[in-house]
């Protein structure tokens, strides 16, 4: 395999406007994200910019950056104009999509990602999960659920469905977080259809890919990547990273 590592990023977040440059101890977030991404060592790492500001921060960290249409739909689009412009030749065979806005993403959460696409050959995409901390989570709909026909590991299961609802009965609930790889004949079949009844309905883009046909494994991860989405998130990113000093 021969995986590339691709950052979406855009300045226009409804809650955050400006995130990708939201300082975090002296460095912007998007920085923090590629430092991490390339901190793996599975591959290339660039950011695929929303924004001329975004690349412009990216390249004085010495990083790469390809300036994307903002108006594209999606991060999963925004990838994928990336890597043609980057590898138009197709020798990078993963894609792995790097929320910008997770500046402390463990390192080994992208080799993960990777290795899954590895050990799994009927695997299309691959993500990750981690298990409900606290009763709360099982009930908020703001935190997507997988569901998972678990592997005999216990670290891993493919993906029969992702929801907003509340999962009922004994057993873990798995809280899904939204970094992928793709084979990069699923990112362009997932990118080229329209969105799905489900998708639309559950607001998960991952069940168009479900609807589809396709089939996506989650590999089990021990923490959450700490996801900025609004002002409060930003604080506790900040506070973080003074305790790493």
């Amino acid at each position: 395999m021969n995986p590339i590592v691709l950052i979406p990023a855009r300045m226009a977040a409804t809650r955050l406007p400006g995130k990708p440059l939201a300082d975090i101890e002296g460095e912007p977030m998007i920085v923090r994200v590629l430092r991490q991404a390339q901190a793996a060592g599975v591959g290339p790492v660039a950011v695929a910019a929303g924004d001329p500001e975004i690349v412009a921060a990216v390249e004085a960290a010495g990083g790469r950056a390809v300036l994307t249409d903002p108006d594209l739909p999606s991060g999963s689009d925004r990838t994928l104009r990336a890597l043609d412009e980057l590898d138009p030749g197709g020798a990078h065979d993963i894609i792995v999509n790097l929320q910008g806005d997770i500046p402390f993403v463990e390192p080994s959460v992208v080799r993960a990602c990777v290795d899954l696409l590895a050990r799994e050959p009927a695997c299309d995409i691959s993500t990750i999960v981690v298990s409900e901390r606290e009763a709360a989570e099982r009930t908020n709909p703001d935190i997507p659920k997988a569901v998972l026909a678990m592997a005999g590991d216990g670290r891993s299961g493919r993906a029969l469905y992702f929801t907003r609802s509340v999962l009922y009965g004994e057993g873990p609930v798995w809280l899904h977080h939204g970094v992928y790889a793709y084979r990069r004949e699923a990112l362009a079949r997932f990118t080229a259809a329209p969105p799905s009844p489900l998708e639309i309905r559950e607001r998960l883009e991952q069940l168009r890919a479900l609807e589809m046909g396709m089939t996506i494994w989650a590999a089990v991860i021990d923490s959450a990547p700490i996801s900025v989405d609004n002002p409060g998130d930003l604080e506790r990113a900040r506070a973080f990273a003074r305790g790493l000093r």
